[in-house]
């Protein structure tokens, strides 16, 4: 689906989430700087074979696909805008590990089988992917776009467990082990993907959002894993974009969720009970935050672009956080630019 033509069926209603008023923000020229600076920075840091990577030479797939997504959220795809190559290269290399000699891998995994944690690359290269979907003009690429995607779906009900959830790995592969973080992960890219047209199981998805619920502490937080493990804001904060993602905005469950994140999640500083998670938190939270919308995302955004401004190196990229700097550059780069509305999941 062209942008044109998900704009047209997000204002007839057709496009699950989805609301009419879009593109109707204008970057501040600071965060326009600056948001430029580190796409710039991430260009640069592309391999020639076209992944990003994090310390140590980790998560090749899970960087590449969040670093092209927040090169996306600028406005280019893979034939037009300054970072088009880059999208490019990126698209190239995740569509060349989902279907290696040609297609000949069986399963629809878009990663490494000896990564232990493949399915977090997995789950972001569906958002990824699905978002250059709709705006790809290369019949071929396009056609291969939705092969994969369509494959990647299967693989990832296929990886499901038991309870609902997802693990680090496949069911199968982890021992029916899952927890919440790479549950919502599969979520919003199994929504990325039916908004884009991929045919989409109802009851994979309906059976995760009762995991995350049977997650959820009476204090409106969600757990690491259905077998405990405490209250985490991040999870919490990636859920309620999930049920936004699907148009839950008003439920009572989504209601309580919500106080829980308002309650312990600050734009202008650390988290006390984020566990050292701040930039996924706040990726997840924004997009919350921005789909509300008026004067509670604006005070909000104001907040956050400041904390984040405030940290940024003179290269352009953000260095803190264990992960590395790739990881926190292309997260901060994206919540700088939702106000851009060009990707569909993150829309009004």
């Amino acid at each position: 689906m062209r942008r044109r033509q998900f704009l047209a069926a997000a204002g007839a209603g057709l496009v699950v989430g989805a609301r009419p008023e879009v593109f109707a923000g204008r970057l501040d020229p600071k965060i326009k700087a600056a948001v430029g600076r580190a796409l710039d920075w991430l260009a640069r840091e592309q391999k020639r074979q076209g992944y990003w990577e994090a310390n140590q030479m980790q998560y090749r797939v899970a960087m590449t696909a969040l670093a092209g997504n927040a090169m996306a959220c600028e406005g280019s795809t893979t034939t037009r805008g300054k970072y088009a190559k880059n999208i490019r290269l990126a698209v190239d290399y995740l569509l060349d590990l989902a279907e290696p000699g040609g297609g000949t891998q069986p399963n629809g995994l878009i990663g490494y089988k000896n990564d232990y944690h493949y399915m977090y690359g997995h789950g972001f290269s569906m958002l990824f992917l699905s978002q250059i979907f709709g705006e790809e003009e290369d019949a071929e690429r396009r056609e291969q776009l939705r092969r994969v995607l369509t494959r990647a779906v299967v693989f990832c009900g296929q990886a499901q467990t038991t309870a609902g959830g997802w693990g680090y790995v496949s069911a199968k592969d982890g021992g029916d082990f899952d927890e919440g973080s790479t549950c919502i992960t599969q979520v919003q890219g199994l929504r990325a993907c039916r908004n884009a047209g991929v045919p989409v199981s109802k009851e994979v998805i309906d059976r995760a959002v009762e995991y995350i619920k049977k997650c959820t502490t009476p204090e409106g937080g969600v757990q690491y894993s259905i077998k405990g493990g405490g209250s985490r804001p991040p999870i919490t904060a990636a859920a309620v974009a999930c049920l936004f993602n699907s148009g839950e905005y008003d439920s009572e469950y989504v209601k309580k969720l919500l106080n829980f994140c308002k309650a312990n999640l600050s734009p202008g500083g650390e988290d006390a009970r984020s566990f050292g998670h701040w930039h996924y938190s706040h990726y997840y939270y924004a997009q919350v935050m921005y789909r509300m919308g008026g004067e509670e995302w604006r005070t909000y955004f104001r907040t956050i672009s400041q904390n984040i401004l405030r940290k940024q190196s003179a290269d352009g990229s953000w260095k803190d956080g264990h992960v590395g700097p790739v990881y926190t550059t292309a997260m901060n780069s994206t919540i700088l630019q939702l106000e851009n509305g060009y990707l569909p999941i993150y829309q009004r």
